[in-house]
């Protein structure tokens, strides 16, 4: 099963914006950082774009957040870069002809809602700060 990686990749992006910005910051330098290619990270940069999370100008490589690190929350990226794409997803495509292949999934429905809801809340605490200083205490520590 294939999931998304979109998210952890878009915060990787930002984080290497807001610590790196000194550096070279194009998009095969930010690839490079997270082993993909420079088609893929354009591609996330320009929905954090279009989410007014990030700025960057046409041809030159100095993106920079649009607003501090501590008011963007994981929320926020997640929003940008999945829209209203559920964490968990149920499979529709079991057998019509099971009882338990139909109706497991309405049974499964509601609480996959509830973990949504919980999830993006806790998310809406978590900002991109916190997990800049989380990075910084696990780098400190390797010191």
């Amino acid at each position: 099963m294939k999931y998304s990686t979109k998210l952890s990749d878009a915060v990787h992006i930002m984080a290497f914006i807001a610590i790196n910005q000194d550096f070279d910051l194009s998009s095969t330098a930010i690839a490079a950082s997270i082993q993909t290619n420079p088609a893929f990270v354009r591609q996330i940069m320009m929905k954090l774009r279009k989410a007014g999370l990030m700025s960057s100008v046409t041809g030159h490589a100095k993106p920079s957040l649009s607003k501090p690190a501590e008011q963007i929350t994981l929320l926020d990226i997640y929003k940008a870069v999945e829209g209203d794409k559920p964490l968990l997803h149920l499979d529709t495509h079991t057998n019509p002809e099971c009882g338990v292949g139909v109706n497991i999934q309405l049974a499964l429905q509601d609480y996959y809602q509830e973990i949504q809801k919980a999830a993006e809340e806790r998310m809406s605490q978590i900002t991109l700060q916190n997990i800049i200083e989380s990075y910084n205490q696990k780098i400190n520590s390797l010191l």
